[in-house]
């Protein structure tokens, strides 16, 4: 018998979830966060990696734009930057609704400032380079000075700041992590091993700056497996 004012029926259950909300619950598994930090790490692998071989490491750091194979390397590097970041920009919203209220607000504002800056000076030292490639237009077009003033800028941007940006992001989500037991003790070792590491290396270190997709590629596999040792049979 139902009281007055209640407008229950007894027949009445809870309402299964919409369309939309099994949508957003698909998004904030940790197989959504794997996906995107592997998505990440292998293509600012691939920027770096098509960089050191465009970018000479000895003898004039401006003659790689006369040379065509050269120009093309940067100039797909450049083309796959933002892709990286918007796939950066992914994991670090899937892991935030991941950590949910367990998020501590210092640890917050520490992960998510880090990770937009390291995004944010991705994106500028590429338009920089960007920008050169643009303006080139056969071998006296730019001069060997500004080649040299870009190349500065753009490693320092990468190599100095942004790479302390991303030992930031690395000790914060390896501290939370550790905290919420997402993070398996050997990858909190690995973590607290390599955030040390980014934030001391000397610049133009290139070897160092790989080491923080590396990481993201091994906590984004341990995510995947995870997801699908926790998915019903």
């Amino acid at each position: 018998m139902n009281m007055p004012g209640d407008q229950s029926g007894p027949d009445e259950s809870p309402a299964e979830p919409g369309p939309r909300g099994r949508v957003l619950d698909e998004i904030r598994t940790p197989r959504a966060a794997a996906i995107a930090g592997i998505a990440f790490a292998v293509l600012l692998g691939a920027v770096i990696i098509l960089m050191y071989l465009a970018l000479p490491g000895t003898g004039s750091r401006s003659s790689w734009i006369t040379d065509a194979d050269r120009r093309d390397r940067v100039a797909l590097a450049m083309q796959l930057t933002p892709y990286a970041g918007i796939a950066f920009l992914w994991f670090i919203g899937v892991i935030r609704s991941r950590l949910g209220h367990q998020e501590d607000k210092l640890f917050a504002t520490a992960f998510l400032g880090s990770g937009l800056l390291f995004v944010a000076m991705l994106f500028a030292a590429s338009a920089d380079v960007g920008a050169l490639l643009a303006l080139y237009n056969g071998p006296d077009s730019v001069s060997p000075e500004y080649i040299r003033q870009v190349g500065a800028v753009s490693s320092a941007l990468l190599t100095t700041f942004g790479i302390r940006m991303a030992a930031v992001f690395t000790m914060v989500v390896t501290n939370l992590g550790r905290r919420t037991g997402i993070v398996p003790r050997w990858l909190v070792a690995v973590g607290f091993v390599v955030a040390p590491v980014l934030l001391l290396a000397p610049p133009r270190t290139i070897w160092a700056v790989l080491l923080f997709p590396l990481w993201v590629l091994l906590l984004s596999l341990h995510l995947l497996v995870s997801s699908f040792r926790a998915s019903p049979a």
